[in-house]
């Protein structure tokens, strides 16, 4: 088993005994942003890529954020204005970890427009691929009800927003595909992905020019 935390590797201490070095970082990241209604499979998904992608990846869901957060109640005029900040503070924190290097499967729902343009404000364009997870709403509704740990309604309330702005790169459909042959088609897409990116393009349609975040080296 390996335990995570300090290493000390060959020639560490002859070459900077202080640990003083900041580790350089080679290249940007690659995330793959799993874009879907809640109870859609993306988690499932997710899992599923991680286990057949090459190299190491992380599985950064929005969920675990919120999980984060201390047990205390929040008063209903608050709440929203609490969940913003947290998935705005998530955007940063996948940015950053793409930023170090790090390859990423992100489970997150772009159910407000606002997350979209944020998004594509902190992440890098070209290194971003974004999956479209459909599911149709009678088996969203079923799976809620079956599962739940889910506010009721909320995969309805999300279905006709999370996809609005229609462009993705790779489209997957969990009803008819199970999770493992879902996280395969996207892996099989992944080498050959059109340009320019659904992310590149929303950025020049969306948002304003010349606001393109910078490219990590």
């Amino acid at each position: 088993m390996i335990e995570f935390g300090d290493h000390q590797g060959k020639g560490d201490m002859a070459q900077d005994p202080d640990h003083a070095s900041v580790p350089g970082t080679p290249a940007g990241g690659r995330v793959i942003l799993l874009n879907g209604t809640s109870s859609s499979g993306k988690s499932s998904i997710a899992g599923e890529l991680l286990d057949i992608l090459d190299g190491t990846w992380f599985h950064m869901p929005v969920d675990a954020f919120h999980a984060m957060r201390c047990k205390r109640e929040i008063a209903e005029e608050d709440l929203q204005a609490e969940v913003d900040r947290t998935v705005k503070g998530f955007h940063r924190a996948v940015a950053g970890m793409a930023a170090a290097g790090n390859n990423l499967v992100v489970d997150h729902p772009l159910s407000r427009r606002w997350r979209l343009l944020d998004l594509l404000d902190v992440l890098v364009p070209e290194n971003t691929v974004l999956v479209a997870v459909r599911c149709p709403l009678p088996e969203l509704e079923r799976r809620e009800a079956e599962r739940g740990d889910r506010q009721p309604g909320l995969a309805a309330l999300q279905y006709h927003r999370v996809h609005s702005h229609e462009l993705h790169d790779i489209d997957v459909d969990t009803s008819v595909h199970s999770p493992r042959e879902c996280a395969v088609r996207i892996s099989d897409a992944l080498p050959d992905l059109p340009r320019p990116t659904a992310f590149e393009t929303l950025r020049r349609t969306l948002r304003r020019p010349g606001r393109s975040p910078r490219k990590h080296r």
